[in-house]
């Protein structure tokens, strides 16, 4: 039997609206995974901490505020603080395509912007579950 992925969904910052969030982590929990939804507002420090404590699989970051990437970056910063660097991370919302290649270069695993299909958001969770 295969063990049940585990996602964290965070928003970071001071972004207040977490629909877009709500909808993924529904949709990950309806694809069988086990999902965590740490709310709104949390600080880089904090949702790293969470993912270590849970020992999550996958970290998925929501914005919607445009502090994607310092924020991205000093999450993926603590992350290796904390020694759990190779985590998975993938960033979703209001993310400019110009942005997309910096995201990765940070580390993350995948982007998805608003607009997003959840299956592709499985799919590319489930595919990369093992590398």
């Amino acid at each position: 039997m295969t063990k049940k992925l585990r996602v964290l969904i965070a928003k970071l910052g001071l972004d207040g609206h977490d629909l877009g969030a709500k909808w993924v982590a529904r949709g990950l929990r309806d694809a069988g995974m086990e999902v965590i939804y740490s709310g709104r507002q949390r600080t880089p420090e904090e949702t790293a901490s969470t993912a270590l404590q849970e020992d999550v699989d996958v970290v998925g970051l929501s914005f919607l505020s445009g502090a994607h990437l310092g924020l991205t970056e000093r999450f993926m910063e603590w992350l290796r603080a904390f020694g759990i660097g190779d985590k998975k991370v993938i960033v979703g919302g209001t993310i400019p395509k110009e942005d997309i290649a910096q995201l990765k270069d940070m580390g993350v695993m995948e982007v998805f912007p608003i607009g997003s299909e959840i299956d592709r958001i499985v799919e590319t969770i489930t595919k990369n579950r093992n590398t």
